[in-house]
């Protein structure tokens, strides 16, 4: 009897060793995996209220109403359908759930004419959408750099822009 009680000791012993053990590791794990951006940003509806306040921006800022095909493009695209895509684009690239369906980038702005200044122009009102929320600094550089990888398919070069 003495045996047996020690033998179930020993085993009760070691399935907490085991379970203690398993815990400490999926803590540890937690702490190695840094959240996502998607998740510091604060998830899909964080993302989707500053896209609408970045689409309505974009769409009263006079350097980009100056292309014609972009104006032209605006009376095609439902402003609810631009920022739909735009916040699937944000949430899959910042590492959310989201998965961006609509068309590649180049494919959807090539014949917008799409300058550098104008690409500038952009730029300035994402940061300031981005200011106006309060997002961070880390948070905002991650998401120019993700904005940024863009760039080259949607900007023209100066010589073969030609507007109509």
């Amino acid at each position: 009897m003495r045996i047996e009680l020690a033998r179930v000791r020993t085993m009760v012993l070691a399935a907490v060793m085991v379970i203690m053990a398993g815990a400490a590791t999926d803590t540890a794990m937690a702490q190695v995996t840094p959240p996502s951006l998607y998740e510091r940003l604060g998830g899909a509806y964080s993302i989707a209220t500053v896209v609408d306040d970045f689409i309505e921006r974009l769409l009263v800022n006079a350097t980009l109403n100056a292309n014609p095909a972009i104006n032209e493009a605006r009376k095609r695209v439902p402003k609810a359908g631009l920022k739909f895509h735009v916040t699937a684009m944000v949430c899959e690239g910042s590492g959310g759930p989201c998965k961006y369906t609509g068309r590649a980038m180049k494919e959807s702005h090539q014949h917008l004419n799409i300058t550098q200044a104008e690409w500038d122009a952009m730029v300035v009102d994402f940061k300031a959408t981005l200011n106006k929320f309060k997002v961070p600094q880390r948070e905002q550089q991650e998401l120019i750099t993700i904005v940024g990888s863009t760039r080259n398919d949607i900007v023209r070069s100066s010589s073969s822009v030609g507007r109509q």
